[in-house]
């Protein structure tokens, strides 16, 4: 079993909780996670955007759970919610969120999509990696980062009665998104964020139990 403790500080570490105010439209970005998918057709139906972009195609994780694109179960999901069809861009070729960024610019180029302002939606558990990622590959882009309203609790509960990854995958991607945050500031793929040391010792105290099987070599 985790120390609960540092997971739950690692998970607070990665939300921005930033405010959620109308904008030109949504992008939502691909993961494992389908709860981002409700999340940007409820953004969408209360009227915060006026488009959706599903941005993924299978990525280090998906590619050994899905045979089809993250941006294409995605969008399925929308249009069960209630999401119309032609109001749904879908770029289905990225494999990790630098592709997300690059591939959905082509997008939003070729097809002359208006981002004045737009809301950005990821796992919980991914706000603040996306946040510094757009501020340094899409710097002139005005968002905010949202995710799914869940506490720690219910993600847990989620991962535990999945039939596609565990709890284990989970506390093991927050790890790994956490070394990112460092590894990935360091090398300028993303802007630098503070890193508190109680986060760094949570970070360490899961490494130690053996969740590393997310971890790059930096």
């Amino acid at each position: 079993m985790f120390d609960i403790k540092s997971a739950k500080i690692l998970w607070d570490y990665h939300h921005l909780n930033q405010d959620v105010e109308n904008a030109e439209g949504i992008i939502a970005f691909g993961s494992h996670d389908l709860h981002v998918a409700e999340r940007a057709a409820e953004l969408y139906l209360l009227g915060y955007g006026k488009y959706i972009i599903f941005t993924g195609g299978l990525g280090r994780i998906t590619q050994n759970i899905w045979n089809k694109p993250e941006a294409d179960k995605f969008a399925e999901i929308a249009i069960e919610k209630g999401v119309p069809k032609n109001v749904i861009y879908i770029e289905n070729e990225s494999s990790n969120t630098g592709e997300n960024i690059q591939f959905t610019k082509k997008l939003i180029l070729d097809r002359a999509i208006s981002v004045s302002r737009v809301i950005v939606v990821d796992k919980p558990f991914k706000e603040r990696r996306l946040f510094a990622t757009l501020k340094k590959q899409w710097p002139e882009l005005n968002f905010s980062v949202t995710s799914p309203i869940a506490p720690f609790e219910e993600y847990l509960l989620y991962y535990q009665n999945s039939k596609e990854l565990a709890v284990d995958d989970f506390i093991n991607i927050m790890v790994g998104d956490l070394q990112r945050i460092d590894v990935y500031g360091d090398n300028g793929f993303q802007i630098k964020q503070d890193i508190p040391l109680v986060v760094w010792e949570a970070f360490n105290t899961l490494v130690e139990e053996g969740y590393d099987k997310q971890l790059i070599n930096g």
